[in-house]
């Protein structure tokens, strides 16, 4: 849970003071990397056709580029996540960030297939280790009773970065070819390493394990609250401790292992649904005989509905609970995907779904990633957020190479949507556990 007590080296200058103009900055910088996320990932997604073209490959070929992309990520949420605890999250996220940029930046200079599946993994690679430092930070720099509005309001960034690469895909394409758009898709990140690099602070928790750090805190403190000169010595004495690798089976000691698995299984399953959408949905409608602006149109439409679930996702479940309003959005999703898979096509109506599976499956991964990042004390957040993330990334892995198997057996899209609700089924599952759960603790602390 968020921590507020010393230990935190935030309590009393964060939890009971107005949230200031350096939260905001802190706040905006993640939510920036989240967007350039959102755009490196779904940007793929629009250029399947083009990128084929150009390397002489098939449109299906294109399942392991996508999951060369989420394997990488995979991999760096779950190497580079427990080692920002260790050394500082600001400088992870800032070597994730140039990573991610200058391999994105390679991409548009690729001609072989080999070498495309390759930069596409080591841009993976780079925001793979972003990701966990923004819910981290975010939800470090804000008080507890805006911290699951923060997070959720930072994947904002993803579906408006989805929606970003839709509205210039076209426009560029018109103009230039595909590589142009990773020109584009490259230098941004690199540009905003370097705001990060001046703008962003590192974590307290991490400053606060050293005195020789106290003079950084202490500017920190004062930009964070002027009133407050500086934190008790005790804040730091009682968080002082080497620089140790976090180790994975903390995420599963003091009785947090039911809770971990719980969390991991809708994870893997809402992202397996997400990436699936977003790598596929274009192709799959042009082959459809759809026009090639209905598939972007559904992409951002998509993407629109995943701001909005993003946006209302932190209060809905400050307002009914967290557990119960991802039940509710497993629900809807599976009602959803039900009518798809046995109605005939009518884009009109398509078109409109999409909208709602937006905010459903897109504000439920905001939701998740809320859930996770107060699940876990401050020590090991980064940890925690990462490995749910990077489990995760399993179902994003298996989503597009399914997709593209489908897509090559020929599959109708009803077909497709059908094979979809097992995904949602097997993450309401697992929410019914954790509502389950947490009636039985209820009843059993009234006895």
């Amino acid at each position: 849970m968020h921590n507020s007590t010393a230990t935190s080296a935030l309590g009393g200058v964060i939890d009971n003071r107005q949230i200031g103009a350096k939260q905001y900055e802190v706040l905006a910088l993640c939510l920036l990397v989240a967007i350039l996320d959102g755009f490196d990932t779904q940007v793929v997604g629009f250029l399947v056709k083009p990128m084929a073209d150009s390397l002489a490959i098939a449109p299906s070929a294109f399942g392991p580029v996508f999951a060369a992309a989420l394997f990488g990520l995979m991999i760096g949420a779950l190497l580079l996540a427990p080692l920002a605890d260790s050394i500082g999250r600001k400088k992870v996220l800032l070597a994730s960030v140039l990573t991610f940029g200058l391999f994105a930046l390679l991409t548009a200079f690729v001609e072989q297939y080999d070498e495309l599946l390759l930069v596409r993994f080591l841009t993976g690679l780079g925001l793979g280790g972003a990701i966990p430092n923004l819910v981290a930070l975010a939800a470090e720099y804000m008080p507890r009773r805006a911290s699951r509005t923060a997070v959720t309001l930072v994947f904002c960034g993803m579906p408006l970065g989805a929606m970003l690469a839709g509205l210039i895909a076209q426009p560029v394409l018109a103009h230039w070819d595909w590589r142009a758009i990773f020109i584009i898709g490259g230098l941004l990140p690199i540009a905003v390493a370097l705001i990060i690099a001046v703008r962003l602070p590192e974590s307290m928790e991490y400053l606060a394990r050293s005195s020789s750090k106290r003079s950084v805190m202490d500017r920190l403190i004062k930009q964070l609250c002027p009133s407050v000169s500086s934190l008790p010595l005790e804040a730091f004495a009682s968080v002082q401790s080497k620089a140790e690798r976090i180790p994975v089976s903390r995420l599963f000691s003091d009785g947090m292992w039911r809770r971990t698995l719980l969390l991991w299984l809708p994870y893997a399953m809402n992202l397996l649904i997400l990436y699936s959408i977003m790598s596929w949905i274009p192709t799959v409608l042009a082959n459809a005989n759809a026009p090639m602006a209905t598939g972007i149109l559904a992409i951002i439409l998509f993407s629109l509905g995943g701001v909005i679930g993003s946006v209302c996702q932190g209060y809905a479940m400050n307002r009914y609970g967290a557990t119960q309003v991802l039940l509710g959005e497993f629900i809807c999703y599976l009602t959803l995907v039900l009518l798809l898979s046995t109605l005939p096509v009518m884009l009109n109506l398509f078109l409109v779904v999409m909208f709602v599976l937006g905010i459903t499956v897109q504000g439920a991964q905001a939701g998740l990633n809320a859930v996770a990042a107060e699940m876990y004390p401050q020590s090991i957040r980064s940890t925690g957020v990462g490995w749910a993330l990077g489990i995760g990334r399993i179902g994003s892995i298996l989503g597009p190479i399914f997709g593209g198997m489908m897509l090559g057996l020929g599959w109708s899209l009803q077909q497709i949507f059908m094979a979809a609700l097992l995904p949602g089924a097997l993450a309401l599952g697992a929410m019914l556990i954790i509502l389950l759960s947490q009636v039985r603790a209820v009843a059993q602390s009234n006895a």
